[in-house]
């Protein structure tokens, strides 16, 4: 007599440890990013979490299974911040792991149950298209930024990198999605199973069509790059110490014939304008050097008001005038989001106690000699957005430089994982990129993505010389830009449509429920 009611609390039970499961099944993708760089597991890493959203009871469910999955997935690729944020990093990736309920509700919608060929076919365009959405929203840099994007997994693989240069890392997500999409479908339902194989077959054509047919780049000489890595300084007077480091190991790269020096974030701790003595140590190491030297200021502005993160050009006249100042701040590391609600996170993790302030504007700088050389400096943080290097190279820079500083989290994934953003940003925009940190990791990539000399990891201390290709030509990214995101928000609009006109038909077609009549011919009310 139990028996037929035991078996939906069993039901119930079982339900309820796979919505447990989800925040594990979605961080599985983060082991696809150095530094355990699993690049190959991202076929499959999202297919635990899409058959747990296809297997969900109701839409309910799996859009909770899709937040709980996206929460997983942010901790994971952001587990390095814990000492910085503590508890508030829970909340901070329960609120972004929102973003992917909705995908997880159109999971279900398109494979729930026994999904016909023609349901698979549209979900392996419109369940990579919702991933590319959410990935899009969460891009935006007063939520983070794009940090662990899915297709940066890819930063070593030379085709990937080939197909970059198309659609971005956007197209390489999307065609990772549908890969795990198919897969998923494959594993789950029977009928579906040819049309599954199919969707991997259609895959593997885009992908080698597009690695076979992607144009190059052509070549356009090179240019020498001394990198300056101080390594790790600690204690009283680090501000200091750090500049005479770099200027001791600057000196070695006298002689050796390099066109442009380049030093980390917050090189120089001290405004230039304010230490004249500073600026002229530069100057000198520039004449000895040969070239210019292209430092980070990260210091209070004797100009205006507050502190800025600027990017400052060194001749061997002194500072040649040409500044950037860091445009994209890293949320709570560099300034506070609303303050006023949020300003408690500095007292429970080590959020910045006074906002930097915003540059206005990308610039393009000259280095003295280089015969008309133009670089485009980013500030760390900044090398995670496609846009900006974009638009850089649109504006006509040959070189991108990123400088960086990522010592605060020198024992744990960040310091890899940033600098292999830098061969997705060259691969995209068909020119190198050199990314010079103060303690590591620095690496120079070539217009393909693919790296050039010795990467200098956070146990080094050095002065590197590197020979960079240069390229000419527009890379079809630059030309048409987040081509891959603009046409998954239209298939996502049409689907959309198509479902509401759908509820409106079935809301129609169902007609009106009448009051039920008593034997006299009135109508039956409650309580009679």
């Amino acid at each position: 007599m139990r028996e037929p009611e035991e078996r939906p609390r069993r039901r119930s039970g079982a339900a309820r440890w796979l919505t447990a499961a989800a925040p594990v099944a979605g961080a599985l993708p983060a082991l696809t990013f150095p530094a355990p760089a699993l690049w190959w597991l991202a076929y499959a890493a999202l297919v635990p979490w899409l058959l747990l959203l296809m297997s969900a009871a109701t839409p309910r469910g799996a859009a909770l299974r899709g937040w709980l999955g996206g929460a997983g997935f942010l901790l994971a690729v952001h587990h390095w911040l814990m000492p910085s944020l503590h508890v508030f990093i829970l909340l901070l990736t329960a609120l972004l792991g929102l973003l992917w309920a909705p995908w997880g509700w159109l999971v279900r919608r398109l494979l729930h149950g026994r999904p016909g060929g023609r349901s698979v076919a549209a979900a392996l365009l419109l369940v990579p298209s919702g991933w590319l959405l959410a990935e899009l929203v969460r891009s935006w840099e007063f939520l983070g930024g794009p940090w662990g994007l899915l297709g940066a997994s890819h930063w070593q693989v030379p085709p990937a990198l080939r197909i970059a240069s198309l659609g971005g890392v956007w197209l390489l997500g999307f065609l990772i999605v549908a890969v795990n999409t198919a897969l998923a479908v494959l594993i789950a339902v029977r009928r579906a199973r040819l049309a599954a194989v199919a969707g991997l077959a259609a895959c593997a054509a885009v992908a080698v069509s597009g690695w076979a047919l992607a144009p190059l780049p052509e070549p356009a000489g090179t240019v020498r790059v001394g990198v300056v890595q101080p390594g790790v300084i600690d204690g009283t007077g680090s501000v200091d110490r750090r500049f005479d480091r770099e200027e001791a190991l600057t000196r070695q790269l006298a002689g050796r014939d390099v066109d442009l020096v380049v030093w980390g974030e917050s090189s120089v701790g001290r405004d230039l304008g304010d230490r004249p003595d500073l600026a002229e140590r530069l100057a000198a190491l520039s004449r000895e050097a040969g070239a210019g030297v292209l430092v980070n200021v990260d210091a209070r502005r004797s100009d205006r008001p507050g502190i800025f993160k600027s990017s400052v050009l060194v001749g061997p006249g002194g500072a040649t005038g040409e500044r950037y100042d860091k445009m994209r701040l890293v949320p709570f590391g560099e300034y506070v989001p609303a303050r006023s609600l949020l300003g408690w996170a500095t007292s429970v993790g080590r959020a910045a106690t006074e906002d930097r302030r915003r540059g206005t504007a990308p610039v393009l700088m000259e280095p003295p000699g280089n015969h008309g050389l133009r670089i485009g400096p980013l500030v760390c943080f900044e090398s995670a957005f496609p846009d900006m290097s974009r638009h850089l190279v649109r504006e006509g820079a040959g070189l991108l430089v990123a400088q960086s500083a990522t010592s605060t989290f020198q024992d744990s994934w960040a310091p890899r994982q940033h600098a292999s953003l830098a061969a997705l940003r060259a691969a995209e925009t068909w020119r190198p990129m050199v990314h010079a940190t103060l303690t590591g990791v620095s690496a120079v990539h070539g217009p393909r993505g693919e790296r050039i000399g010795r990467t200098l990891g956070t146990d080094t201390r050095a002065a590197e010389v590197y020979e960079v290709p240069l390229a000419r030509g527009t890379s079809p990214y630059v030309r048409f830009g987040d081509w891959p995101v603009h046409a998954a928000a239209a298939a996502l609009a049409v689907f959309l449509a198509r479902e509401a006109l759908g509820v409106r038909r079935r809301r129609r077609a169902t007609p009106p429920t009448r009051p039920a009549r008593t034997a006299h011919g009135s109508s039956a009310r409650p309580g009679h």
